[in-house]
């Protein structure tokens, strides 16, 4: 592979390190909160694909964050502010910042592919001091991963055959369309859990960044 392209949330960057800032606050249920509004963050993305609408990215957190709030009601509405403003800065993972240097330093370039707006991925990017040749977001094309359209976009920038393109992701789901557009895909599986059965597999599964 010449080229490296990574999802960005869950596989550079930790979606949950927003609840992390405020765990003290958010009390024991927490987690669960955060679970929520991450899963929902995905399905509202796949339900307006599937009905050929689109919202930026960002609409669909803080709706997902409203409903996750709805569901746990133990956790302070009051957080919201903080937690959405903490989707700017989420923490690089362990693994990220050494992993694109070894590419770097091997001739390699790298670029990210995400569901993320750009005014999100921005301010995500600059914060992380990660240095990538393209940052690319599906907001070009209106709909989200794993629309095939959204992994072109990767095609049409670095101006090569889609078969010379690594795709990186710690999503399954991402990684599963990435493989059926045609990528050569990285899934990495840092919790060890057990693959999808959607009939489409990853070239290679790494616990970590580090393994590529």
């Amino acid at each position: 592979m010449s080229i490296f392209v990574f999802d960005a949330y869950g596989t550079l960057f930790d979606v949950h390190a927003a609840i992390g800032r405020f765990r003290d606050k958010a009390g024991p249920d927490a987690d669960r909160m955060s679970d929520i509004w991450r899963t929902k963050q995905l399905e509202y993305s796949w339900t307006l694909t599937m009905a050929g609408r689109y919202a930026p990215f960002w609409t669909l957190t803080e709706r997902a964050l409203d409903f996750a709030l709805a569901r746990v009601p133990s956790v302070d509405k009051a957080l919201k502010p903080q937690l959405l403003q903490a989707y700017f800065n989420l923490d690089a993972f362990p693994d990220a910042r050494a992993a694109l240097r070894t590419l770097k330093g091997k001739g390699h370039k790298t670029g990210i592919l995400s569901n993320g707006s750009p005014d999100m991925l921005e301010p995500l990017v600059r914060h992380s001091g990660l240095r990538f040749d393209a940052v690319l977001s599906v907001d070009a094309v209106k709909i989200f991963k794993p629309a095939p359209q959204a992994y072109q976009l990767a095609v049409e920038k670095f101006g090569v055959p889609k078969e010379r393109i690594g795709f990186v992701s710690s999503n399954f789901w991402d990684a599963a369309g990435a493989k059926s557009f045609g990528f050569h895909v990285f899934w990495i599986n840092r919790g060890g859990v057990v693959g999808e059965r959607l009939g489409f597999q990853p070239d290679r599964v790494l616990r970590s960044l580090g393994e590529l």
